[in-house]
């Protein structure tokens, strides 16, 4: 087994340092669902909702979401995004809102989390939009597409 990275000399936690890892182009995708009713999805096609506009909001949503992630999960570095996009279809059968996060950027560590996180939180908030009408909705399926870039090279799932 390959030494362990994120502990220090007293088994503590500790933010590995990049340092000296090469600078390289980085492309994480991310993708998630949120699952609910037919009447739900129709407030959401036909901008209906109380809440405004969904997918817009969970859009910018998802959007600042990547660029805090270093703020919410401990062990990630700040990173220069250079690139977030944040894709929905909408889909009647099953009926869901399928999101997908590109994150993109040119430097020394991955953006997978930065990604996933987007994703995350762009379901939560279309949850938070539409939970006035619908509360057991479900947020499944978040998960790395694929990533490139760095020293473990490329990464595709295999779904």
């Amino acid at each position: 087994m390959s030494e362990l990275t994120h502990f220090n000399e007293q088994g503590r936690a500790k933010m590995v340092d990049v340092t000296e890892k090469a600078v390289t182009h980085r492309v994480a995708v991310a993708a998630g669902e949120v699952h609910m009713a037919p009447d739900t999805l129709a407030h959401i096609k036909n901008g209906t909702m109380k809440k405004g506009d969904v997918l817009a909001v969970a859009q910018v949503a998802g959007i600042q979401a990547a660029k805090h992630n270093w703020e919410l999960i401990p062990m990630c570095h700040p990173l220069p995004l250079t690139g977030i996009d944040i894709a929905f279809h909408l889909s009647d059968d099953p009926c869901m809102v399928e999101i997908q996060a590109t994150v993109s950027c040119t430097g020394v560590t991955g953006v997978e989390m930065e990604a996933l996180t987007a994703v995350s939180v762009t379901a939560l908030t279309i949850y938070d939009m539409c939970k006035a009408v619908q509360k057991d909705m479900h947020i499944t399926n978040v998960r790395l597409l694929r990533k490139s870039g760095g020293k473990s090279g490329d990464y595709t799932s295999e779904e």
